[in-house]
């Protein structure tokens, strides 16, 4: 029987609650803790976690509580320390997304990972949702032929009270806006199904949020070696229409699911009727394949309590939420310099460095209210 803890007792800890509950025979909730005095023993409370002790010191948690693995679901500045105390202290770690705020801390992340042989996740949720693992299946099966452009649309809303939590809306406690909090998912799925691109632009706006320092919105273009692909990232879009649009030499497919695949007519035109074999071929590899018994939070907790268990990696590792926050990174960087950045990004660039977006980021807003609590 594992021995979980949780540190940071926010609206995502829930989450990571729920998908230890998930797992009763696997595993048991000893301890939670939140800097707010007495907080994580409320949270213990309210769910019903009887025997398990609250702190008001994530390090002296992770002193005195024996644990087999912790979760992170902290403010992001935060990541890097507790990830390091926990698997230096010999804790496996699930880090809630962003992994950290720049390459660096990422790296001192992974470096405490190797030197302490445990096993460190980054949050990637997403990965275990049925609809975007049969589009990941459609593209392993080479189906589409070579990818000539996809679109992901990171599309949320988010009114003005958002930004009045104490962390949120700084680019030194938030680390970013909705490019790094928000579009980490997408950004996260679109290397888990293409891979790294070669070089990335980017444009970057405050277009309704006069409440804080950050973006609201980012629009970045993507090279891969034959095609392209474009990322909106926002927090300012009615209905959070969320879209990913693969189209391939052979055919499109696309979450929310859609499948079209044209043929030429002696003229190069789409010829009438398309080509029903091939959307036939690709809907049946959505078809045979096997449900996911857990998702979201749940399926990926599932995966790393295995992953212990079996002394294997975990499916979303740390090199993983490296790579999403190596290409945060480039967005961020193309914005400010106005530039075309290449990756990968060496340790000598200065973005690569803790600190140093921050100190070039533009203050898009004055951050107007610091609320220790998000409002109800």
């Amino acid at each position: 029987m594992l021995r979980i803890g949780i540190i940071g007792t926010g609206g995502i800890a829930g989450a990571h609650v729920g998908g230890y509950l998930a797992f009763p025979e696997e595993c048991e909730i000893v301890a939670l803790a939140d800097v707010m005095p007495g907080k994580a023993s409320a949270k213990a409370a309210s769910f019903g976690l009887t025997a398990a002790v609250g702190y008001d010191d994530p390090l002296q948690m992770i002193a005195e509580a024996n644990l087999d693995l912790v979760s992170i679901a902290t403010p992001p500045s935060t990541h890097a320390a507790l990830a390091v105390a926990a698997l230096d202290a010999g804790v496996n770690v699930l880090v809630e997304k962003p992994m950290a705020p720049s390459l660096e801390e990422c790296d001192a992340m992974l470096a405490a990972q190797e030197r302490s042989g445990k096993l460190l996740s980054v949050v990637a949720q997403n990965r275990f949702r049925d609809d975007l693992a049969s589009l990941k299946s459609v593209l392993d099966s080479g189906l589409l032929g070579a990818i000539s452009h996809v679109r992901v649309d990171s599309a949320w809303w988010r009114g003005l009270p958002y930004y009045d939590l104490w962390w949120r809306g700084t680019w030194e406690k938030e680390g970013g806006g909705c490019t790094l909090n928000h579009a980490i998912h997408h950004i996260d799925l679109l290397l888990w199904l293409l891979g790294s691109p070669t070089e990335i632009t980017a444009m970057l706006a405050n277009a309704q949020h006069g409440n804080s320092e950050v973006e609201d919105l980012s629009v970045a273009v993507f090279r891969y070696e034959r095609g392209l692909a474009q990322l909106t990232s926002s927090v300012v879009h009615h209905g959070e229409e969320q879209e990913i649009v693969i189209q391939g030499e052979k055919a499109r497919v696309s979450q929310p699911w859609n499948v079209i695949a044209e043929r030429s007519d002696g003229g190069g035109f789409p010829a009438q009727g398309g080509d029903p074999e091939l959307v036939a071929a690709i809907e049946a590899v959505v078809a045979e394949r096997e449900p996911l018994r857990h998702h979201g939070h749940e399926g990926q907790i599932g995966d790393l309590l295995a992953a212990i268990r079996d002394g294997r990696a975990p499916i979303a590792d740390g090199r993983d939420g490296r790579a999403a926050i190596e290409v945060v990174t480039a967005i961020y960087k193309a914005g400010i310099e106005r530039a075309f950045v290449a990756l990968p990004l060496e340790a000598d660039d200065p973005y690569y460095r803790a600190g140093r977006l921050v100190e070039r980021a533009p203050r898009f807003h004055e951050k107007q209210r610091s609320l220790a609590e998000a409002a109800s």
